[in-house]
């Protein structure tokens, strides 16, 4: 009886864990329009849902997945990109790292998958350094 309420909640496990992938994939459709006078190109804002593939502090752009079966896509970011812990607020770069889940809001200027806000769906590490400073005085 044992085994058969642990196969149970082994298996509502595992069924969440497959619609949490599932909701993670999800990305939203994009409308693209061209001004037929002037033949400029202009898009909507839109949001993706993935893992954050490879980030590099000096370059202008990170890797990000929607799915573990689709290979890594660039989005470039800018110096108005903000990004977001859970609860709404802001953290540096420095909190990013490889297989972080996240959402994306970006803008396609051009060629390229302009990055607008990060927020990440997983609070980000902060590690406190502490500095002390022993003085000694002779009397």
């Amino acid at each position: 009886m044992k085994q058969t309420r642990l196969v149970k909640i082994l298996a509502a496990g595992a069924a969440c864990a497959a619609a949490f992938g599932i909701a993670l994939a999800q990305e939203t459709t994009t409308t693209t329009t061209t001004d037929p006078v002037t033949g400029t190109t202009t898009s909507a804002t839109t949001t993706t849902t993935g893992t954050i593939a490879a980030y590099t502090p000096d370059s202008d752009y990170f890797t990000f997945r929607t799915s573990p079966d689709v290979s890594p896509v660039r989005y470039y970011y800018t110096k108005e990109t903000t990004i977001l812990d859970p609860e709404g607020h802001t953290v540096a770069w420095s909190a990013i790292r490889p297989d972080m889940p996240a959402t994306v809001y970006y803008t396609n200027e051009g060629d390229r998958v302009v990055v607008r806000k990060v927020i990440l769906s997983q609070p980000a590490a902060v590690y406190e350094t502490k500095e002390t400073t022993t003085t000694t005085t002779k009397p």
